[in-house]
């Protein structure tokens, strides 16, 4: 895309509370926090794509503090905790705060959190952490005790509607109303992955052309979920649906699983969200995605 200088993501994201969409009450124990210059330890758990980290920035630039910040998916091991996470915690600061920021903290190990534990006790004084996560079943419940859990929800759809026409005037570009409902539907709560589409889109003149091609149907889920409703679901039914929708990015369809367990598993959801939760994690680690998915389906099948 011509027009484009930097990721809108970034280019775009929130640099005060009021231009934050949602979680008033969040927003508002955040102003407290601001006003204190100083915070719990904190845990934001939710949808990818709905402002987690947002929030954790937003509080570290408004108070007075130094901070770090670590993509817990990217370093996930026990070596990130005693070596960045220890050592930031105990080097002396001219501030008066210390702020830890571990974002994706749902992708460390069981071993590193129970490091990440013990050092939070051991720096209380100093040192505040905030965590964000997906997925809040995967923080062991000694972390989960030791911080505030602060759960964020998505933005209405009009909502995105109204932040994604917002940016659009500000890169003078316009696009289809059907367009931009299409891909909002396709990538639903997650505005991260909305405005990555639109910002890789074809322009023609100053208006943005979505090639639908590439947009994968949220009609397959509901395909899906059917199907998994369904007195005996069919494997290969199942299989086949999502071979024709040429999947890539099963997240969303995971959520959505999760979302929905109560459909097609009513009394046995934490066993549906044990199951999303495993091969989730597992996903990060498998080269055929598919097969990883077929796995998943395959356990739901048999509750």
């Amino acid at each position: 895309m011509s027009k484009k200088h930097s990721l809108w993501v970034e280019k775009y994201r929130p640099t005060t509370l009021k231009n934050y969409v949602g979680n008033e009450s969040i927003k508002k124990s955040i102003s407290n926090y601001i006003e204190q210059n100083d915070i719990q330890n904190l845990i934001f758990y939710g949808p990818a794509g709905t402002g987690k980290t947002t929030l954790a920035k937003l509080i570290v630039k408004n108070i007075d503090c130094d901070y770090l910040y670590i993509n817990a998916s990217d370093e996930r091991g026990i070596e990130t905790i005693r070596d960045k996470v220890s050592g930031f915690a105990s080097t002396m600061s001219f501030k008066p705060l210390k702020v830890i920021i571990l974002d994706e903290a749902d992708f460390l190990t069981i071993q590193a959190q129970a490091s990440l534990r013990n050092i939070i006790e051991t720096f209380s004084r100093t040192t505040r952490f905030i965590l964000t996560c997906n997925y809040i079943e995967r923080v062991i419940d000694p972390l989960q005790s030791r911080c505030q859990t602060l759960k964020v929800i998505p933005p209405s759809k009009q909502d995105i509607v109204y932040h994604i026409i917002d940016i659009l005037k500000k890169e003078n570009l316009g696009m289809g109303a059907d367009d931009l409902k299409l891909v909002i539907n396709q990538h639903y709560p997650d505005i991260r992955k909305v405005l990555n589409t639109l910002q890789v889109s074809n322009v023609e003149g100053d208006t943005i052309i979505v090639d639908k091609t590439t947009l994968v149907s949220s009609s397959y889920m509901r395909k899906v979920l059917k199907e998994l409703s369904d007195d005996k679901p069919r494997f290969n039914d199942i299989r086949q649906i999502i071979a024709d929708a040429n999947v890539q990015d099963f997240e969303e369809l995971y959520r959505y699983l999760y979302d929905h367990a109560h459909i097609f598993a009513l009394g046995k959801e934490g066993t549906v969200a044990y199951y999303i939760n495993e091969y989730t994690y597992q996903s990060n680690f498998r080269i055929d995605k598919e097969i990883n998915c077929m796995a998943l389906i395959s356990q739901l099948i048999k509750l």
